[in-house]
């Protein structure tokens, strides 16, 4: 749970730091910051459903493009989830 907070909190510093040079209201940085929260967290729903798939099959890692790591699709799937949720989220709220 660090890492939501993580992300909500590092997202209003950098929001007020940078307001100016992205020209946005007060309103939009906290939008972003919640965001940023769902981000974090939905990317470790990602992980985790990766890792569900892998022990349903009996799968250590996905591949051996990257050696000491799970794979490709290790490495992409919290994007998996995290990518389409940010997407909507900053579509209807910012």
């Amino acid at each position: 749970m660090g890492g939501v907070v993580g992300a909500a909190l590092l997202t209003v510093a950098y929001g007020f730091i940078f307001r100016s040079a992205m020209e946005i209201e007060i309103s939009n940085i906290f939008a972003m910051a919640g965001i940023s929260a769902v981000g974090a967290l939905i990317s470790m729903v990602g992980d985790l459903a990766a890792s569900a798939i892998k022990r349903n099959y009996e799968i250590k890692d996905y591949g051996t493009l990257i050696p000491g790591h799970g794979g490709i699709v290790d490495r992409f799937g919290s994007v998996i989830f995290t990518a389409p949720t940010i997407f909507l989220l900053a579509l209807y709220l910012i």
